[in-house]
């Protein structure tokens, strides 16, 4: 999605875009237990949790896994995270730093995955060029035809070409403003608490003795609400981020004039427009800061039981690294490329946590995920975080085929929902739509890994996603003759029903949970496993041997 970093729920509660958070203050740090409120059951612990915990306690003991590869499409991951050792894939035929293709699949030392957003020589991209500009300048050297859909069309590029330019331009506005104001109320606290980081449960502990300190303490609280500042997360920190998000913005606003395209020719070598060239890019699947990646794959995969860090959902699960999503937007050439490398290379599932609302490769994409469909892969889908109904608004990559408009058999889309039950249920910020979202999944304030060691809550249905990604995993991985289409069915049948249908919309007032999506519910692990064990496996014989791809770091 747009913006990777907890940095995006501020300029969401600045009015920048959609992707709102919920913030609520504490008087005291964020503990353990609250980190891994996905993991949690609605009946033992009152959260709209996926029960987790509960299938390993109760269904999994003495149950022997068959480990499953799931392929992580996104920004990058940083494998040598103390939380994901263990659970990175590995291509065996490949012989580490040798410069040669020794499996000759066309990528060179492609050891935990491929990295389509680099260069032969080591560069890589880092900041890019939206989609809706991509096109817009595109269309300027087309002439215009009198064809209503071609007129149609080049409307709705300029409509977004707009829209994602002033938001570039409001966010920077926004970021200078604030940003001094951040870094006084910081210096502040920071001598008068004695602190080298300041929390907002700190804030609130501190008992000033004048006027003035009162009144700096409630401006402080006040501006930590307003941006949604997270209490896990420093005043520090987010300036930090706030100040790289500037910095970032900068960069891709700077994109709106001159060709947008002239930084991927540079640095990646390939024919954008041809899928046939192909082999570009370079190993390095931690290229830059692969937060949004780190986050996604910490959530299906962070060793369970270690005791730092938070648990994954699965304990034996691998990851396999693809590096498609900048800052800024994927492309679909590169999207289609890195689903047809999970199928080779033995994934059976794929979590794609990004998305757009214009894609010119579509037909690229889709006969990918055909190639998948075929190949027995379960593809699992972030739904966007722009609240938006998806059954009135196209958004991108999704499971329908543009040539025939039949939708895969194997992809599940997926909205976020919140803890609950004394909050909004589905996030504010996510899409829905009860033809073109299958089911809600936790995607407020879940906490995971980052590079380098770190941990932090982020929000989206980024988030949302990896959580049914890792869920489908698990029953693969007990349930290993179940079909792609078979696991699709278990999850949309096991889902978890509110007590209350009626939930608070976020727009004003209430709505039917059950509408706003295919299957009504909230993604259940423990419902999903007991359905799992009285189902006949369709899986072919044959398939099973693909398995032999796995294998740790």
């Amino acid at each position: 999605m747009k913006g990777k970093k907890r940095i995006f729920d501020v300029l969401v509660l600045l009015g920048i875009c959609l992707f709102i958070s919920i913030f609520n203050v504490q008087a005291q740090p964020p503990n353990y237990a609250a980190h891994g409120w996905q993991l949690q059951d609605y009946q033992s612990d009152s959260v709209f949790g996926t029960g987790v915990n509960r299938a390993y306690a109760e269904l999994l003991k003495n149950k022997k896994p068959c480990p499953v590869i799931v392929a992580v499409i996104d920004a990058g991951v940083d494998t040598a995270h103390e939380d994901l050792v263990g659970h990175i894939w590995t291509n065996t035929k490949e012989i580490p730093g040798n410069g040669i293709d020794d499996d000759h699949n066309g990528y060179v030392d492609d050891i935990h995955g491929w990295n389509f957003l680099g260069g032969k020589n080591g560069r890589n991209i880092l900041v890019e060029s939206y989609e809706s500009y991509r096109e817009y300048y595109r269309l300027q050297s087309i002439p215009l035809t009198l064809d209503p859909s071609d007129i149609l069309y080049r409307e709705r590029v300029k409509k977004y070409f707009l829209k994602d330019s002033l938001q570039q331009a409001h966010a920077i506005s926004v970021l200078e403003e604030v940003l001094p104001e951040m870094q006084a109320s910081d210096s502040i606290y920071k001598n008068l608490l004695q602190k080298d980081s300041v929390y907002a449960w700190e804030v609130m502990d501190y008992q000033p003795t004048d006027s003035a300190g009162k009144l700096l303490k409630k401006n402080t609280l006040m501006f930590f609400k307003r941006n949604g500042i997270a209490t896990d997360m420093s005043l520090g920190m987010f300036i930090q981020e706030a100040q790289e998000y500037l910095v970032i913005t900068r960069e891709k606003l700077k994109y709106f004039s001159g060709d947008p395209n002239q930084q991927r020719k540079e640095i990646v070598g390939d024919d954008y427009d041809d899928l046939n060239s192909r082999g570009y890019g370079n190993n390095n699947v931690s290229a830059g800061t692969p937060s949004h990646g780190t986050h996604v794959a910490g959530i299906i995969a962070a060793t369970r039981g270690n005791g730092i860090g938070m648990d994954g959902i699965d304990a034996h699960v691998f990851i396999m690294a693809l590096r498609v999503v900048p800052e800024g937007d994927e492309r679909d050439k590169d999207i289609a490329l890195a689903i047809r490398y999970a199928v080779d290379n033995h994934a059976r599932i794929i979590n794609m946590s990004f998305g757009k609302y214009l894609s010119p490769g579509k037909k690229w994409v889709d006969d990918a995920v055909k190639y998948a469909e075929i190949h027995d892969v379960l593809i699992v889908s972030a739904a966007g975080n722009e609240f938006q109904n998806l059954d009135s608004v196209a958004h991108y990559p999704n499971p329908v085929y543009e040539s025939s408009l039949e939708k895969s058999c194997c992809w599940i889309t997926v909205g976020a929902s919140t803890s609950g039950p004394d909050s909004l249920v589905m996030a504010r910020f996510s899409n829905y739509g009860k033809n073109d979202v299958d089911l809600f999944a936790p995607g407020v304030r879940v906490y995971s890994t980052l590079p380098g060691n770190q941990y932090a809550a982020y929000s989206g249905t980024s988030m949302a996603s990896p959580v049914v990604a890792g869920i489908a995993a698990l029953i693969l991985e007990y349930y290993p003759n179940l079909s792609a289409r078979q696991v699709k069915y278990i999850l949309l049948k096991s889902v978890m029903k509110l007590p209350d249908n009626q939930v608070k919309w976020p727009g004003g007032g209430t709505v039917d949970f059950s509408q706003l999506s295919a299957s009504g519910g909230i993604v259940n692990a423990y419902n999903a496993l007991k359905l799992a064990a009285t189902m006949k496996g369709e899986r072919k014989m044959s398939e099973k041997t693909r398995i032999q791809g796995v294998n740790k770091d």
